[in-house]
C-alpha cells in the first residue's frame, strides 16, 4: 500500500489509479459545479449576509485543499507492489499487537497513510509512534514505541499481513 521513505510515497497501482481519479474528478467536474454554486449565490444580492455563498467559498477551500495534497502526494508517488507476506511488519499491511505481552488485550490495525483510512478497520500512519515501532519487526518480536507522555510502550507482534481490503 504506502510507505514513506523520505518524501517518496510508495503506492500500488490500484490506489495510484483511484488517487489519480479522485484529483481529475475534483480539478474538473467538482470545480465547476462548485463555481456554479459561487456564482448562484453571488446573484442573491448581499454577500456579507448570504450564508450559501459563505458555505460554497468554504466548501472550495477545502477542496482546493484536497487537491493540493492530491498533487504532492502524487507528485512523490512510486508504483510498487503490496508488501511480501513474510511476517515482517511493513506498511500496506493488517498487524495484530499484544499490549505488554498480554494476549488478551490486542489492536489490529492497518498501517498505511491515511489515504487508506476507512471505518473497516482502524488506520495507523508508518511515521506514528506505534507505526515507527513496529515497521520492520516480525511476527512474534517484541517492539517498543514512544507513548504521547514521553514513556515507552511495548507491545508483541501477533500477526502481519498485506491489507486485501
Amino acid at each position: 500500500m504506502t510507505q514513506t521513505s523520505e518524501n517518496v510515497t510508495w503506492l500500488t497501482q490500484e490506489a495510484y489509479n483511484k488517487l489519480k481519479a479522485e484529483l481529475e474528478h475534483l480539478t474538473g467536474p467538482a470545480r465547476a459545479e462548485i463555481s456554479a454554486k459561487i456564482a448562484a449565490a453571488r446573484e442573491e444580492g448581499d454577500l456579507r449576509e448570504n450564508g450559501g455563498y459563505h458555505a460554497a467559498k468554504e466548501e472550495q477551500g477545502k477542496q482546493e485543499l484536497r487537491v493540493r495534497q492530491l498533487t504532492q502526494l502524487l507528485e512523490n508517488a512510486k508504483v510498487g507492489e503490496a508488501p511480501a507476506a513474510n511476517g515482517a511488519v511493513a506498511p500496506g499491511m493488517v498487524v495484530t499487537i499484544a499490549f505488554d505481552g498480554d494476549e488478551d488485550d490486542t489492536l489490529t490495525f492497518l498501517l498505511a497513510s491515511r489515504e487508506y483510512a476507512s471505518s473497516d478497520i482502524e488506520t495507523y500512519s508508518p511515521q506514528s509512534p506505534l507505526g515507527t515501532g513496529v515497521i520492520g519487526h516480525k511476527v512474534g518480536e517484541d517492539a517498543e514505541y514512544e507513548l504521547p507522555n514521553g514513556k515507552k510502550a511495548l507491545v508483541k507482534i501477533l500477526k502481519a499481513e498485506p491489507y486485501e481490503g
